[in-house]
């Protein structure tokens, strides 16, 4: 899966707006249509980092997909997760979104605008030294594999890009830096540091994955890639940091208010250093990685 679609713009920057656990199905039809528009008028291009429905019900992918296609006219790449496959109907999820145009990443690799994308949905276990082994009872060594096998597919569609800016999208976390405040009991089913040996070997230029809830906004890989957690739909009007974009209530979204920052921006230009410090309107060199300049977080309400 690698079309080359839209071409890519000389000399501009590329914004791209991230976010995830949209959790269709809580919100009534047509309630994310102001946030879907003010957020495509934002950015460049949409990434969806899973649990896009509630139960995995097609037809909660269904009507995601009519608000999608009816305000997003932007190329939108996503991915599915636990949610997705909670009714074991992703197969058919994935065909009703890539039905309304969504590019839907599972193990494949696409370039947007110059910018290359590789896509899964990850898998738990944990990380570090404290990471889930392959030992003991069959149910345990299978946990264990379903991560290694995500992390092989994710290294695969990587490896794979030659574009020179390139973009890791996953639901589960790769690293623990952004999960830190959420309740130790679960770090280890909210992400695996076996996702972070592939983005060591062919380090992107930016990851983005699914909202630890209370976690952090951003984190970086062992090599320094910046790996940003997206931000949920919020319920206040006013802007907020995205770790405190806590909101699971199915009030629909507040009218939009004027458009927000775009979640990152990827300039072609090249820079070296590291760079381990919190987002800057102004390049700075990034570690083993080329540009790439992040606007202020805003979570859009």
């Amino acid at each position: 899966m690698n079309p080359v679609e839209p071409t890519p713009r000389a000399g501009r920057a590329v914004r791209i707006a991230a976010v995830g656990d949209l959790h269709y199905g809580r919100a009534v039809p047509g309630s994310l249509q102001p946030w879907l528009s003010q957020m495509a008028a934002s950015a460049d291009i949409v990434a969806l980092c899973g649990d896009l429905t509630d139960h995995g019900l097609p037809e909660e992918a269904r009507l995601l997909a009519a608000d999608l296609t009816s305000q997003l006219k932007v190329p939108t790449v996503a991915v599915l997760d636990n949610h997705d496959y909670e009714a074991g109907q992703a197969a058919e999820i994935k065909k009703i979104l890539e039905g309304a145009g969504l590019l839907v990443l599972d193990g494949e690799h696409v370039e947007l605008l110059g910018v290359g994308f590789a896509g899964v949905k990850g898998f738990g276990g944990g990380f570090g030294v404290h990471a889930l082994q392959a030992w003991g009872e069959e149910l345990i060594k299978s946990f264990v594999q379903e991560a290694v096998t995500e992390a092989l597919k994710l290294e695969t569609a990587i490896a794979r890009l030659r574009t020179e800016h390139r973009v890791a999208l996953l639901h589960y976390a790769p690293i623990d830096e952004t999960i830190r405040g959420e309740a130790p009991e679960i770090h280890a089913f909210l992400g695996s540091s076996r996702l972070e040996e592939p983005l060591a070997r062919h380090p992107p230029t930016a990851i983005f994955h699914g909202p630890a809830h209370h976690g952090q906004p951003l984190g970086h890989t062992r090599v320094g890639t910046p790996d940003t957690t997206s931000p949920r739909p919020c319920s206040s009007k006013r802007p907020r940091p995205v770790a405190r974009s806590t909101s699971s209530s199915s009030s629909p979204p507040p009218p939009p208010e004027p458009p927000p920052e775009a979640a990152a921006t990827v300039r072609p230009t090249h820079a070296a250093g590291p760079d381990r410090g919190e987002p800057s309107r102004t390049p700075g060199p990034l570690s083993r990685l080329r540009e790439a300049v992040y606007d202020a977080w805003r979570c859009l309400p």
